[in-house]
């Protein structure tokens, strides 16, 4: 699977080391996309010594293990892997409210396929869908979840989508891909209580909808 269980050391297990090396560095930016799930923006990178370095745009780099990395998107280039994995390409098809999805999932280190795969489940990309539960909106905010994330208008593209990737990010850290799918859909005391996906046949076909959906976005050339 593409994510694993994102924990405190998504920045790679290895070295950080904050030594610039501003002439080294290529002048493309990029994103690094991790296979916990998380995002990096970075200055650029190189491969020297089995190893992958990642020049950060404060300035330093980040030494790092390429079993760690999903694939490196330049600004203007195609999705690089630096694994030994086939070479991957990005097929994100142009989307509703991209600007706003894009902009919320690199703020709180959320791959945006994700986030694109909740909304298409959730409700279509349809701003104003309401369920019989009383979710709401693209991502389908609980009422629990408008109140926590003070949400003005749960309705409002742009504050929904901040609120959801949000709160995907705080349930990915705490129970990785999955599990953080499941607590969208089912609740975060019915993952907690059976330590992972609880047993309800809806949950299931959620999880693998949404994490078919991340596939699909996803080309192998």
């Amino acid at each position: 699977m593409l994510f694993g269980r994102r924990t405190a050391q998504w920045w790679c297990v290895l070295a950080l080391f904050l030594v610039g090396r501003p002439a080294a560095a290529p002048p493309a930016a990029e994103i690094v996309f991790f296979a916990s799930g998380r995002t990096l923006p970075i200055a650029g990178h190189a491969v020297e010594g089995g190893t992958v370095i990642l020049y950060l745009r404060g300035g330093g780099e980040l030494v790092c293990d390429p079993k760690l990395i999903e694939r490196i998107v330049g600004d203007a280039a195609p999705v690089v892997a630096v694994a030994p994995t086939p070479l991957l390409t990005a097929k994100l098809p142009s989307k509703p409210y991209a600007e706003l999805v894009e902009s919320a999932s690199e703020r709180h280190g959320v791959d945006p396929r994700l986030v694109y795969a909740l909304i298409e489940v959730e409700s279509g990309y349809r701003p104003n869908a309401e369920s019989p539960k009383g979710a709401m909106g693209l991502m389908q905010l609980m009422p629990s979840t408008v109140r926590r994330y003070a949400v003005g208008d749960p309705f409002d593209p742009e504050g929904n989508i901040e609120a959801g990737t949000r709160h995907l990010s705080t349930l990915l850290d705490e129970f990785g891909t999955r599990g953080a799918l499941a607590a969208y859909n089912a609740g975060e005391g019915s993952v907690r209580r059976f330590d992972g996906i609880p047993p309800y046949p809806e949950t299931w076909k959620y999880v693998s909808r949404v994490l078919e959906i991340v596939d699909a976005q996803v080309v192998v050339r």
